[in-house]
Parts: structure tokens; sequence; C-alpha cells
């Protein structure tokens, strides 16, 4: 399995862009893929968390360096 960390720039975009971005990142990972999100808005945070719990994927880590956050979501497994 790949354990490489994918890395989506979402810097400047505004809330829904940054889900909608790493939604269709994730669609292109083997499952158990490490995405990593760099966002600025405020609202990222959350919606991350939403969008894990909604979806299954898992919400790694959430890091805030000045006014960018660095989101850390692991692929689910699909159901075989």
């Amino acid at each position: 399995m790949d354990k490489e960390i994918e890395t989506l720039d979402a810097t400047g975009l505004r809330c829904p862009l940054p889900v909608l971005r790493a939604r269709k990142a994730l669609k292109g990972m083997p499952d158990g893929g490490l995405l990593e999100v760099l966002a600025t808005d405020t609202a990222a945070p959350p919606d991350f968390e939403a969008f894990c719990r909604e979806t299954g994927h898992t919400l790694v880590t959430i890091e805030q360096t000045d006014e960018i956050y660095t989101i850390r979501l692991r692929k689910a497994v699909s159901a075989r």
C-alpha cells in the first residue's frame, strides 16, 4: 500500500472549495492514502471534521501555523 502523502494547496479558497477539492483528490488516491490539505479559511477545520464524519475518511490531524491550517486525512478503505 502506498503511504506517500499527497498535498492539496487550498490556500486562499473559501468554503466549500477546500472540501470539494479534497473530495476530488481523495477519489484518485489508494485506500488508506494520506492527503494533506493546506487551507487558510477559518471554516476549514470544522468543515473537514463534518466531511470525515459523513464520508468515513479519518481526520488524522489539524495543525495551525500562522494563518495556514494543515489538515491531514486518511482515505477510507472501500468495502470489497
